[in-house]
């Protein structure tokens, strides 16, 4: 969407300004191909993507301590789309599971511990698809070892702050010590920043880092990952200013 406001800018520029056609469109030529080349778009990467987040969780080499007296953990995870398969049966999308496969690791370590692992899975229907994103992850945490008393879906929110909101409100009325949050490195700076505007500081565990393929040639690739983390930095600014002017 932003990419594609971009464009709409330079063929704007392109109709409105006819001496400086050849210069806008060579900009505009320039300023695609090193969003599609890779080199902006890593950049933009390490911008959303800040160096405290760039280590996806592995539970084979990341020492994770669980609570096992008390009321245990709660894990939050955060959606990341669904997508429909060639046979039109809907899916999550690749980000998607690789956060569910992370919650399902570390739920197993937490059953390893012998302590109480809850798992809170949020994400609404933004795309309009026939189901929501909550519930189309449930059977692959299930398949991946997770049981369903321990999974509560949320499955209502359509942006990260309401991901936020909702939650918070779900774990005013649950019983806990520790609280993880599961999302990818790109989403989990504007996630953190939501959490805390509601009074929580959850511990932050990336599923997934994204990266640009740099090279002469334009990959679509790219141009997704650029999209992504225009994405993120824009709604990092829009926090700000809408903390700034009382609407967060």
């Amino acid at each position: 969407m932003l990419l594609s406001t971009l464009l709409a800018l330079f063929v704007t520029a392109f109709m409105l300004w006819r001496n400086a056609r050849r210069s806008i469109a060579a900009a505009a030529a320039v300023a695609f191909w090193l969003l599609a080349a890779g080199w902006v778009t890593q950049a933009l990467l390490d911008w959303a993507q800040p160096a405290i987040y760039r280590t996806p969780y592995d539970s084979t080499t990341t020492h994770t301590t669980f609570t096992r007296a008390g009321a245990g953990t709660i894990i939050v995870m955060l959606g990341s789309g669904t997508e429909f398969r060639d046979d039109r049966v809907l899916v999550p999308k690749r980000d998607a599971m690789a956060r569910i496969v992370t919650v399902s690791k570390l739920y197993r370590r937490c059953r390893d511990d012998r302590a109480t692992c809850r798992v809170i899975v949020s994400g609404g229907n933004p795309q309009r698809h026939p189901a929501s994103e909550a519930d189309t992850y449930l059977p692959y945490l299930l398949a991946l070892g997770v049981a369903r008393k321990d999974i509560v879906l949320e499955n209502t929110s359509l942006t990260t702050y309401q991901n936020a909101r909702n939650v918070t409100a779900i774990l005013q009325q649950q019983r806990y010590d520790s609280l993880m949050l599961v999302t990818s490195a790109y989403q989990m700076p504007r996630a953190m920043l939501d959490f805390h505007r509601f009074g929580y500081a959850p511990l932050p565990v990336v599923s997934n880092v994204r990266y640009a393929k740099c090279g002469w040639l334009p990959r679509l690739s790219n141009l997704v990952a650029a999209e992504t983390a225009l994405h993120e930095l824009v709604g990092i600014a829009q926090f700000h200013v809408y903390r700034r002017i009382g609407w967060f």
